[in-house]
Parts: C-alpha cells; sequence; structure tokens
C-alpha cells in the first residue's frame, strides 16, 4: 500500500467513521486490517476510503465506509457467534464478520458476486466463511444464527429472516423506501418477541437477491 493510500484510509476510519460514533476498539482494528482497496474494482481504487457507495460491477454496490462501520459495532459480534450474511457484496463485510466472529455463511442468488467475493477474499486467507447461490429471502434455515447482517435496503423486514436468529441474535437491516429508510437493529428476546430499535436514517439501493 503506498503511503497516500495509508493515510487515506487513517483519514477514512478518524475523520468519517469515528465520527459516526463508531468507536469499538476491535470493529475498528477489523476495519484498519481488511484494507477496503482490495475490495474495489481497479477503476474506482481512488474512491475506497471515501463515503460514498462504490459500484461492484454485479449491479449492486458498496455501502459507504460509515455505514459499514455502524453495522459492524450494532451488531455486538463475539467469537464465537455464527453469522449469516445476505448478500455477499464485494466480500468486504463478509470478510470483516469473519475476522470477528466465527463462521459466516454469506448467501447470494448472483453467481457472478460470489465468484467476486471469494475471488477478493483468497487474499486474505480466511477457512471460516462459506458461500451459498440462493435467494435469501424464499428458504427456511435449519440453524440458528447469533448475527445477521443484510448488505441492502429492503421494503419490509422479511419474516424467515427473524425465524432465523437465534434467542439474543441481532440483525442489522435497512428498512424502507427511497427517500427515507431506517437502518434497523432487531434483536430476538424469546421464540415469539423481537425489539427493533431504530439506528438511523438513510436512502441505499434495494438488495437483489
Amino acid at each position: 500500500m503506498t503511503n497516500s493510500a495509508e493515510v487515506a484510509k487513517f483519514n477514512m476510519i478518524e475523520q468519517q467513521i469515528r465520527p459516526w460514533e463508531v468507536l469499538d476498539s476491535q470493529v475498528l482494528a477489523v476495519i484498519n486490517e481488511v484494507d477496503r482497496q482490495d475490495f474495489v474494482q481497479d477503476g474506482y481504487k481512488g474512491l475506497a476510503y471515501a463515503d460514498c457507495q462504490i459500484p461492484i460491477g454485479t449491479g449492486a454496490t458498496m455501502f459507504p465506509p460509515t455505514i459499514e462501520g455502524r453495522m459492524l459495532q450494532s451488531l455486538l459480534i463475539e467469537t464465537d457467534d455464527n453469522i449469516l450474511e445476505i448478500g455477499s457484496g464485494s466480500g468486504y463485510i463478509t470478510a470483516c464478520l469473519a475476522k470477528l466472529g466465527k463462521r459466516v455463511l454469506s448467501l447470494d442468488n448472483n453467481n457472478e458476486a460470489l465468484s467476486l467475493a471469494r475471488q477478493n477474499i483468497d487474499q486474505y486467507g480466511l477457512a471460516n466463511i462459506d458461500f451459498e447461490a440462493v435467494s435469501a429471502f424464499d428458504c427456511s434455515y435449519d440453524q440458528a444464527f447469533n448475527v445477521i447482517a443484510v448488505g441492502g435496503s429492503v421494503r419490509k423486514v422479511p419474516v424467515n429472516l427473524k425465524q432465523a436468529l437465534a434467542i439474543g441474535g441481532r440483525m442489522f437491516i435497512i428498512v424502507g423506501q427511497s427517500p427515507v429508510m431506517q437502518a434497523l437493529l432487531i434483536t430476538r428476546v424469546s421464540d415469539d418477541e423481537w425489539t427493533t430499535q431504530s439506528l438511523f436514517e438513510t436512502d441505499l439501493p434495494a438488495l437483489c437477491i
């Protein structure tokens, strides 16, 4: 990494992510360790640390770094957590989740996206990630997850994802229609009860999966 890229990454963390109240030391360490530039297409490398959405090349975009940081922090990921990721994206969030938790199952119905995410992640040698090509909103899950991270906006919270949370499990999801959407943290507190916390307003592309 060039000195200018190191400075840009430092500024991303200190001038963008921290001011968005992302202060968890483990989350900040992972954001520093997993280099965003490694997950950005060549034509957009110069925007890798900018607070904007970046096209991935599969019809999707990367979240801005501020939202990525808030997502990772809000999920309160523990080292023994089993994680479900909806939408593999560029593989950046996948890698961050894998560094924080025990195991990640990343689902996407776009084989091109899965191939791109795998390719980007290979350089990190992470062995605790499984990818599956499946429509995540139309299936049932045979295991419960401690953490669910949804990598795009939806009109409403899918019932099957709520049911896939373990008791005490947390889900980050962006819900609504442009131009007003809410980033939500949903926590399962019992077999038939969930709490919902509104984190912030945003406007991001719908998840095509």
